[in-house]
């Protein structure tokens, strides 16, 4: 597993955009928990402050995009998605 920021141990969050996406694409927030788990990388996202995490599902890549949130010490699932490998 990969150096993460001090972040990565704050409590999750999850945005309505995200439990709507995540329904949407048939994960629960347990298989996001699990995958986050096991994150292979992290990197900067497009959108400032945010962050886009490499991880695994059913042998398939996702793209977990997560907000640190550093007044509540949260770190925020903005959405989450499969990609194409």
């Amino acid at each position: 597993m990969p150096t993460f920021p001090e972040w990565w141990n704050w409590d999750l969050s999850f945005t309505g955009h995200a439990e709507l996406r995540m329904e949407q694409r048939g994960v629960t927030e347990v298989e996001v928990r699990a995958m986050l788990e096991r994150a292979a990388r992290f990197e900067p996202n497009v959108v400032e402050g945010r962050f886009m995490i490499h991880v695994r599902h059913l042998e398939s890549s996702w793209i977990v995009i997560v907000e640190p949130d550093a007044d509540a010490k949260l770190l925020v699932v903005v959405t989450v998605y499969g990609v194409s490998e």
